[in-house]
């Protein structure tokens, strides 16, 4: 599905107090395809005013909300899903199309992984309130309040969802703001929420950029609560700017999480799971695994299996069901991505597979093929600053405790993984890595774990709580 009406691409409408509401200034947003760089929709920018308008609707709605039995909420989450399920196609042709995401990943993760999010908020409300007694003390958890939900461009609606879903299982409100790159997908839930009426001001949806519907949400008097995901820089922006009005904030930041790989792991199954672990959705990922720590004494045995494996990843058309690897989203992001491709080349990293040249066949496209560097070492620029893209740093290592220091050696701890053949070892190492998540041997987080995590997940250093 590649030919969409305009009724899913040309939207100049947000969805605020449960309509679709005439944007309040004259701003709009070409999209392009990153796959044939052509515009093929576009969206309103948002103003302040049409802020003030979604805070004062999500305030007006929060007294109902926050009151309204556990279950009846849960029958709003299960109409929502209901409403979303026939869109799930369409839902995944959007997001190949604003993202160059193939569309094998796109109905996978964009499309059905936010939907198993609602479902598991659902199960969440059926077990009843989580209210705790210490001594002579009730510990009761309530709303917050008004929450602005800020995503970004990568992984569009499972960010949405993933702020959105919590919240209003909370019993809180919302306004999101979608990333303008690639925002229609928000939308599409727009059309669920006023197909089933979902009750209006309960969620609202602001499309426009962070400096002025993004500032305009963190600076507002009337949101209690803001939940940021992108990047480290912008954060701290707008924690500073959080602070006048003392609001919670909430941030998942950048990553440049690392693959340990111990010297008793199954090593062609660990270094060819790393290598999916870093490329996943072109690696545009904050937990793809970016850094691959090995043996100093394996790591030219690293470097055939990775230069193998990625010789397999088929770069093309994103729409067609055989491609492994498409565009990246937009062209000054590509440009980015081939500059970290020329910084490790200068800073004396072996080019193992990929570099700056475009994949052959294409004239066309924000591509840039799978790279792979070795000999890379811990002061080297593309392993210490998030790259968001497709290439890999291979680190050797001359022992674990070397491994470890490596592994925590960043500004970030978002995400990890270490491959073992001993159980027990592969959890102590992971213990020691500074990071919210670990993965071990390839293992995958459970969907009903996300929730639990997001809290983790939102600090850009932390200590995982794995027990």
């Amino acid at each position: 599905m590649s030919n969409f009406p305009t009724s899913l691409t040309e939207r100049h409408l947000h969805y605020i107090n449960g309509a679709f509401t005439a944007a309040a200034g004259q701003g709009r947003l070409d999209l392009v395809n990153p796959y044939t760089e052509s515009v093929f929709g576009a969206i309103a920018l948002g103003t302040k005013a049409d802020v003030d308008a979604a805070v004062a609707a999500a305030r007006a709605a929060f007294p109902a909300w926050s009151a309204m039995p556990r279950a009846e909420r849960a029958a709003w989450i299960g109409k929502l899903v209901a409403a979303l399920k026939p869109r799930l196609e369409t839902i995944g042709a959007l997001e190949t199309t604003e993202m160059g995401t193939p569309i094998s990943f796109s109905m996978r993760a964009h499309a059905q992984g936010p939907l198993m999010m609602l479902a598991g908020h659902m199960e969440f409300l059926a077990k009843g309130p989580h209210d705790e007694l210490i001594g002579n003390s009730r510990v009761v958890r309530e709303p917050i309040g008004v929450v602005a939900a800020i995503t970004a461009w990568n992984y569009p609606l499972m960010l949405l969802i993933g702020k959105i879903a919590p919240a209003i299982t909370a019993g809180c409100t919302v306004v999101a703001k979608p990333g303008e790159m690639a925002p229609l997908t928000s939308m599409v839930v727009a059309d669920a929420l006023a197909e089933v009426g979902f009750p209006p001001g309960v969620i609202n949806i602001v499309n426009g950029t962070g400096i002025d519907v993004g500032e305009a949400l963190v600076t507002h008097p009337g949101v209690d609560m803001v939940s940021y995901t992108g990047s480290t820089a912008t954060g701290r922006r707008l924690m500073a700017a959080a602070a006048p009005t003392v609001k919670k904030v909430s941030l998942e930041l950048g990553g440049k999480s690392a693959s340990v790989i111990l010297d008793d792991a199954p090593f062609e199954q660990a270094v060819r799971g790393g290598i999916q672990g870093c490329f996943l959705n072109s690696g545009q990922t904050c937990i793809a695994l970016t850094r691959m720590i090995v043996p100093a004494h394996l790591h030219d045995k690293a470097l055939e299996i990775a230069a193998d494996e990625v010789s397999k990843f088929v770069i093309g058309d994103p729409m067609n069901p055989a491609t492994t690897q498409g565009p990246l989203a937009f062209g000054k992001h590509r440009d980015r991505v081939l500059d970290y491709i020329r910084i490790g080349q200068e800073g004396g990293a072996k080019l193992v597979t990929g570099g700056t040249d475009r994949p052959t066949g294409f004239d066309k496209g924000y591509f840039v093929k799978p790279t792979v560097f070795g000999g890379v070492t811990s002061n080297m620029r593309i392993a210490q600053e998030e790259i968001f893209g497709p290439v890999l740093a291979i680190l050797p290592a001359k022992d674990e405790a070397e491994a470890v220091s490596i592994a925590n050696g960043t500004i970030y701890g978002l995400n990890g993984a270490v491959w073992s053949a001993d159980m027990a070892r592969a959890v102590r190492v992971a213990r020691q890595l500074q990071c919210g998540k670990v993965d071990i041997n390839g293992g995958l987080q459970h969907e009903r774990a996300s929730g639990r995590l997001q809290a983790v997940w939102h600090w850009t250093r932390a200590r995982a709580l794995r027990d």
